[in-house]
């Protein structure tokens, strides 16, 4: 336990990010799902909207420091790479 009031202040702050920071990346996972299972349906409207959106909250989650930049855009290339194979199968 923390005895100093600054000790108990930074327990207190990490706790919340904790739980912030867990709530954002099961949020990243849900929609790296989505887009997975849009490319796996062959919906490619669904697959281009939820793709934009993942990118869009991968790049915010790396901007505030949730994930690290390069597995950001690790998870951006992997995703892209799937959304192109589907349109070229499809196509």
């Amino acid at each position: 336990m923390p005895n100093t009031e600054n000790a108990k202040k930074r327990l207190r702050q990490s706790l919340v990010r904790r739980a912030s920071n867990r709530a954002k990346k099961s949020e990243l996972k849900t929609r790296i799902r989505r887009v997975l299972d849009a490319v796996k349906a062959g919906d490619q409207a669904a697959t281009e909207t939820e793709f934009r959106l993942t990118v869009k909250k991968l790049d915010k989650a790396a901007a505030a420091h949730v994930i690290h930049h390069n597995r950001a855009a690790r998870l951006k290339s992997r995703l892209s790479h799937r959304l192109k194979a589907a349109k070229v199968k499809v196509t």
